[in-house]
């Protein structure tokens, strides 16, 4: 079972909100739109579900162009951010509904709902209205509604942006096992570069209308193959420099250090170099980082990493950090590249080599 975009763009008047794109998706593991928000991945989701029309290109269910034929009749789910509900109807019957739609037998159809919220961890609340849920409790009787019909696709919009750390973490957990056994095609649209590495599966890149990447998520994450795409996939931003190579030397600003691997084979000359936040941490990982110093402009802490923007040259940097860590405002601290970790670019942004050791 697959699912192809072919040529696929959408116009609204003059404005391009896709440009061309071909994509196929297919049954098994997750397939994972991740942009920032309106970079696309929304449209992407309407155009797949049917819910907006192409202006141009095909949309195709095993080589079936589907345009023009209605949600209803494409047998897809689709979970928004929000909790969208039935309020006058409970829990079993908002499940059930789609299964009523479908006239599936009372008998078959209390099984799959039971089963369904089961899963979910819905059981006890079969009786409930959704006024009477938490927020978790009402994603998940949207999901187990998702996913009680045998559907072609299930389409998830930003699933669990609306919900506490801890309900996400949940679903995160849960979502690839409960969906592994239903045989559908899964799409599933987030911003959180983090997110999209639990679920694993299969990523695109969406930036500014464009697919950027495509390919299996942890080795775009690897290998970004370009610099848009190293944006895309780091949060908090990725971190920029502009470097030179001479000889057997990489310099940067007043630091160097040497070339190792695919570095050492570039050519000598200028290029920009991408770091990660979690691998410019403050404290020293190995003898073979790199220590850079500068004032601490912005910390952001939490129970279970630190944040602290800096400047380095004429560029704003991060460092991401497990745990808590002293920083303050305006005094200088210490941080520690780690050249291994870094990612090198040609002028036209694409990658050109990458330290012996990312990830």
């Amino acid at each position: 079972m697959t699912l192809e975009l072919l040529n696929v763009t959408k116009k609204v008047k003059a404005e391009s909100h896709i440009f061309e794109t071909s994509l196929s998706f297919n049954r098994g593991g997750f397939n994972i739109l991740l942009g920032a928000t309106n970079s696309g991945k929304t449209t992407l989701i309407k155009l797949m579900a049917g819910l907006e029309r192409p202006t141009s290109g095909e949309i195709r269910f095993d080589g079936q162009n589907v345009i023009g034929i209605s949600p209803q009749k494409r047998n897809i789910a689709l979970v928004h951010q929000f909790f969208i509900n039935y309020p006058h109807m409970t829990v079993y019957e908002n499940i059930a509904s789609p299964l009523r739609v479908a006239g599936v037998e009372t008998k078959e159809l209390d099984r799959r709902v039971r089963d369904s919220a089961e899963v979910l961890q819905l059981g006890e609340l079969l009786d409930r209205r959704p006024q009477e849920l938490s927020g978790g409790q009402q994603q998940r009787t949207a999901i187990a509604r998702a996913i009680v019909k045998d559907t072609t696709a299930v389409f998830f919009d930003e699933p669990l942006a609306n919900l506490d750390y801890k309900l996400r973490e949940e679903l995160r957990d849960q979502l690839p096992e409960i969906l592994a056994e239903r045989g559908s095609i899964v799409v599933y649209a987030t911003s959180d570069p983090t997110e999209a590495l639990l679920l694993g599966g299969h990523t695109a890149l969406v930036h500014e209308g464009r697919i950027t990447q495509f390919g299996k998520t942890a080795a775009i994450y690897n290998s970004p193959a370009n610099l848009i795409s190293a944006r895309v996939f780091s949060d908090p931003p990725i971190n920029l420099g502009e470097v030179e190579k001479r000889g057997d030397k990489i310099h940067f600003g007043s630091i160097s250090w040497d070339s190792t691997g695919e570095v050492k084979s570039l050519s000598d000359g200028s290029y920009t170099m991408a770091i990660r936040p979690h691998h410019v941490p403050p404290t020293p990982p190995s003898e073979h980082s790199i220590p850079v110093k500068d004032r601490v402009k912005i910390t952001e802490l939490s129970g279970s990493e630190s944040v602290a923007y800096f400047s380095l040259g004429d560029q704003d940097w991060v460092s991401l950090s497990a745990g808590t860590h002293p920083f303050r405002i305006g005094e200088e601290h210490e941080f520690h590249l780690i050249p291994e970790k870094c990612f090198y670019f040609g002028p036209d942004g694409t990658l050109v080599a990458k330290g012996s050791s990312n990830g």
